[in-house]
């Protein structure tokens, strides 16, 4: 094996998506666009969620703060992407690159945290729906995510730690952002602990909840399996239909991104992978949230006629001045 030069590292290349110049305005393009209606869709969900009345349940703050951190997520690296696909200088200093490492590994767990909230208060509410007002309430599930921010940024920052007192042999790097897998294939040695902490505290931190959701589930379809009510079958399904598939678009990148040995490591599918959980993923998740539940399409109708109302009869506005005269 090739001895690589070590060098001390003040800053990093980001390669981005794709090494074609040609390539760049069309990315920039459909990204941008991605982009815009990921967080117009999450902000859109976050304002009615906690605007209207009869979403004040403690699921909806769920909800909302889920939607908070799909905003939180993709800003930390897509309007950066953007800015070097159409720019010449790639160039991260090396302390803005760490600090893009730790928001985005403990935004990114935090989201497995906050399903995994989501997932028991479905469990309550169809395996214990009389106790589920004394079991869950905004208040319980305001300690749950502050509890969870606090572990996960405590994680976040170990990694962070660690990366830093790597030893790099480049500077180039072969991804749209700092994530901790590209950084790790710079290191001039196998960085042994950090692979060791990604395969136990990791797990520990980010992938427990995946079984805790998985748990929940299971003690939900048994509680399904044993309902004699089509239609509060029908109503368990739909409850749960949109989580489910948020966990499994979560997840299933997740592993296929950093629970695998580093030899398999393939960093150009990886960017395409990740391009999935920062933009596709927090874009289809309100589409996947409002097009699947009648609650938050009530609660946007309800949002669009105040507004239009609004509109309709603020002073000075065409239409006002038109019943004043007709009056």
């Amino acid at each position: 094996m090739a001895i690589r030069n070590r060098t001390e590292v003040t800053d990093f290349v980001l390669l981005g998506l794709s090494s074609w110049p040609e390539m760049q305005p069309v990315i920039f393009g459909i990204v941008l666009v991605m982009y815009l209606v990921a967080v117009l869709g999450n902000a859109l969900l976050v304002i009615v969620a906690l605007s209207d009345p009869k979403l004040q349940t403690p699921m909806y703050f769920l909800l909302s703060q889920l939607s908070f951190i799909d905003i939180f997520l993709t800003t930390i690296t897509v309007p950066q992407m953007l800015v070097h696909t159409l720019s010449v200088n790639k160039t991260i200093s090396f302390n803005h690159c760490m600090l893009q490492l730790f928001f985005f590994m403990a935004v990114g767990s935090m989201e497995g945290h906050l399903l995994a909230a989501m997932a028991y208060d479905r469990y309550v509410a169809i395996c214990d729906p009389l106790r589920y007002s004394a079991i869950i309430s905004n208040r319980f599930c305001l300690r749950i995510t502050l509890t969870s921010w606090v572990v996960v940024s405590l994680n976040s920052l170990l990694y962070s730690v660690l990366v830093t007192q790597l030893t790099f042999c480049g500077n180039k790097v072969t991804h749209f952002f700092c994530d901790i897998t590209p950084l790790l294939k710079l290191s001039c040695t196998r960085p042994v602990v950090n692979e060791m902490l990604i395969f136990t505290e990791g797990v520990a931190v980010v992938v427990s909840p995946f079984f805790f959701i998985l748990g929940s589930y299971a003690r939900i379809g048994v509680a399904i399996a044993r309902m004699h009510s089509v239609a509060a079958l029908r109503k368990a399904l739909s409850t749960c239909s949109s989580h489910i598939l948020v966990v499994l678009l979560l997840y299933g990148s997740v592993i296929r991104m950093y629970l695998r040995p580093s030899s398999s490591y393939d960093l150009d599918q990886d960017r395409q992978v990740a391009i999935f959980y920062t933009v596709v993923t927090p874009m289809v998740n309100p589409l996947i949230y409002s097009l699947r539940n009648q609650e938050v399409k009530g609660a946007l109708r309800r949002l669009s006629r105040k507004l239009c109302i609004s509109m309709n009869f603020q002073p000075g506005s065409q239409a006002n001045q038109g019943w004043q005269h007709i009056s």
